[in-house]
Parts: C-alpha cells; structure tokens; sequence
C-alpha cells in the first residue's frame, strides 16, 4: 500500500477538541504520524490546501435495499454515495426483505456489501425474528457472525416481556440493543407533529408526548436488565430529561438524533412536499433548537443520516400515504456544516457526533485521528457553496429534502484505510 503523506490540512480532532494545522502520514491502512516535517522518500503527497481534514463520518443507522429492494438502493450505490459524502463507515439497519435475522442472510450481505462498496458496511440484525416482535432471534450466533448491534429498526417491540428477555440475554453476551423509542399506539398513521400547524394542513399527526412515552419504558426496561442501549433518535424537548436523568444514574444508554431534525422543523412540510415526511416527523422549532443545544452538551451522543431511500412512486402520493425517510449520505456533511456557520457547534464538536461517538459506542477503533488510528478520513472545504441538484446524487433513490438548498461544504477526497476511494472532480 502507497504511503501518503497530507500537507497543508487543517486537522479537525474530536478527541482533542482541537483544530489545528499540520501534515499527517498515512502507511499501511494507518495513521502512521502526525506533524511530520516532511513526507517520506517514496510517499504520495497530497497538497491539502488550507482544506479540513477529519475522521471519516460512522453513519449509524443506513437503510440499504440488499436484499430484496435493490431498485432503492444497492450496497454499490450505497458505498458511492457514502465516499462522496464523507462517509467511511456504514453501519447498515436490518430492515430488509428479508429481515437481517438469521447468521446464513447475515453472512450474505455482509460478503455482498465486502464485494460491492468502496466503503466499510458494518450490519446490525434483528433482535426479533422477522422484525414481528414476538420472538428474539439467536444473539449469540449472529454476534458471532458478526452483527455489531441489535434491533428492530422502526419498528417498536411492543411486548414488555419479549423485549425484557431480549434485553437480558443481550446483557448476558455485551451486545448493545438499539431501540426506536416511541409509543406506536400513539403514533400509528401519524404523519406530522401534532400542533396549530398540522392541524391547519390537515395531516394526520402525533404528539411528541408519544417520544417520551417510549423512552421511558424503554429506559426503565434498561434499569430492570442492566442491558447497553441506545436510543436511535431523539427528536423532543420532552424527551431529554429523562435521558439525562437515565445517564446521571450510571444507566448504559446514549442516543442519537437525526441530521433532518437538526436542521428542518415542521413548518418544512406546509407545502405537502413528501421528501419531508420522515419517521418520527418533523418538530418544532423549540424542539430543533433543544436537540442541537443537547448534542453541543453531550446529552446526545450521536448524529446520523438515517438514510433510508424510497423510489418516485412511493413518494409521489398524499402526504399521509408516501413512504418516509429521506436519502442522506451525500448530504448530511454539507447539512451539519448549518450547525457551525451558525455557530451552533465546532467543527470538533460536530464530528465527535458524527464519527468519534459512534465509533467508540460500537467499539470501533474509527473515529479518531491520532496515531495508530485506522487511516478512515475525509477532506474537505467548509464554506464552498453549492445548490443541491438530487438529480446529481449517487443513490439510486433521490428522495432529499434538500433539492434545490443552498448549502456549504465539499468534500475534495475520502480516505478509508488509507486508499483514496473518491476525489472531487
């Protein structure tokens, strides 16, 4: 493997909290040293130009359509839709046809997707069989197979006691359970935030009440078995303290929001425009707000795209009858790059949400740019402006409820174990 040696960065360090400007080695797969005088005889040399340069993005949370809905997205699509984006690590939801929930299909996609993507895909699998919540699947042996976590996705155990045995067995082997926390008798059919707004667009809505309803039996669930969880997306005020209490008393949990629901409120649906209908839908601006001052604070851990692609026809229909989710590989750098020219978030601030976080929760050695580190970066510029064109995208899928933004932020190359797997044209 070449030996790369990057000049002229600025190196954005989440661990140190620091930005600094540097050069950086990268030698078998690693980040063999940091502030080098000079590169290496026989080294690639890579002019920086005054770019950033940060660990690449852990995406927790990727919907991919392999196997069973490849039209939506492929784990080759997937990849290069990844690499453009900044992305080095997917971390690839169960939710398939079929369901990630037995140790043959987990063994299948995860040879596909070693095959197939320029980037690294790690898979969660169910932790019920068929995702139906009346079962656990066989923990033991998908860990074994690989599964990095466990969960139904959007789907919410409803069954206390299946859920509080899966718990239990999945504290038994150190494997981290990752709940949808919400009450889906609450939010059935719902298709925006309760509120003056929904009501006057008449969409079927939820209350965010329901948000907290599911963490908290999910919180007391993890009080009772001692289990490691994760909350995959807070979206409410309401929802906060409850999980600061949970963390203040010694409880293994953390969570993570969404980059839609830090930088999209409900008022984005008025125009019944379906790349905005998203699961849990859009909130306030008073929950926007409360969520990205609980990710500068540490309250909330992780941020990620929660790229789920859905195909034209799925999401040309009533509001209330589209699909939900949004693609957001490509865009979720340029959309938390909002949250610094807002002076919401440092750029160390935002990438220990993006990559340092997610990594260490899953114990990845991700995340992290010191020496010895895996050598999984991207560059970029934070303030070159764009207007996103979907049409432009690598996904298969287009569904972003950025067609036509003005936003900031490009990614010049992205590095995963120390191979260039893109480069700006």
């Amino acid at each position: 493997m070449t030996t790369t040696f990057l000049d002229n960065i600025r190196l954005i360090d989440p661990e140190g909290d620091s930005v600094t400007e540097t050069t950086l080695i990268l030698d078998g797969g690693l980040i063999a040293a940091v502030g080098a005088a000079s590169p290496p005889r026989g080294a690639a040399v890579v002019d920086g130009r005054g770019a950033c340069l940060a660990p690449g993005i852990v995406d927790l949370g990727v919907k991919i359509g392999e196997p069973g809905e490849r039209h939506r997205e492929s784990f080759r699509s997937a990849g290069l839709a990844a690499a453009a984006g900044g992305v080095t690590t997917i971390i690839a939801r169960p939710d398939t046809h079929p369901a990630i929930d037995t140790p043959e299909t987990l063994e299948f996609v995860t040879r596909r997707a070693a095959e197939a993507s320029p980037v690294r895909i790690r898979h969660m699998a169910a932790l019920t069989k068929g995702r139906e919540g009346r079962e656990m699947t066989e923990i033991g042996f998908l860990l074994d197979a690989g599964a990095i976590a466990f969960t139904d996705a959007p789907r919410v155990v409803t069954d206390a006691k299946v859920l509080s045995r899966a718990l239990s067995y999945a504290r038994s082997l150190g494997a981290l359970v990752i709940g949808h926390p919400q009450e889906p008798g609450l939010s059935a059919g719902a298709s925006a935030t309760s509120g003056k707004f929904a009501s006057l667009r008449g969409i079927p809505a939820v209350h965010p009440m329901a948000e907290r309803i599911g963490l908290d039996r999910d919180l007391g669930l993890i009080e009772m078995t001692g289990a490691r969880y994760h909350a995959d997306q807070i979206t409410t005020a309401r929802s906060l303290p409850a999980l600061e209490r949970a963390k203040a008393n010694g409880l293994d949990v953390t969570a993570g929001v969404s980059i839609h629901h830090l930088t999209l409120n409900e008022l984005d649906v008025g125009d019944y425009r379906t790349f905005f209908k998203l699961t849990p839908p859009l909130r306030s601006e008073e929950d926007r707000l409360a969520m990205i001052a609980a990710v500068a604070a540490g309250v909330i851990d992780v941020i990620g795209s929660f790229h789920t692609p859905a195909d034209e026809e799925s999401k040309r229909l009533p509001f209330e009858d589209a699909a939900s989710g949004a693609v957001g590989l490509e865009t979720i750098l340029p959309a938390a790059l909002r949250l610094f020219h807002a002076d919401q978030m440092t750029l160390p601030q935002l990438f220990r949400a993006l990559s340092l976080n997610p990594a260490r929760r899953l114990g990845l050695a991700q995340g992290r740019v010191a020496e010895g580190a895996p050598a999984d970066l991207v560059l970029f510029t934070p303030d070159t402006p764009f207007v996103m064109d979907r049409f432009t995208l690598r996904s298969k899928s287009k569904n972003t409820p950025f067609d036509g933004a003005r936003m900031e932020g490009k990614v010049l190359a992205t590095f995963v174990g120390g191979r260039q797997v893109f480069a700006a044209e």
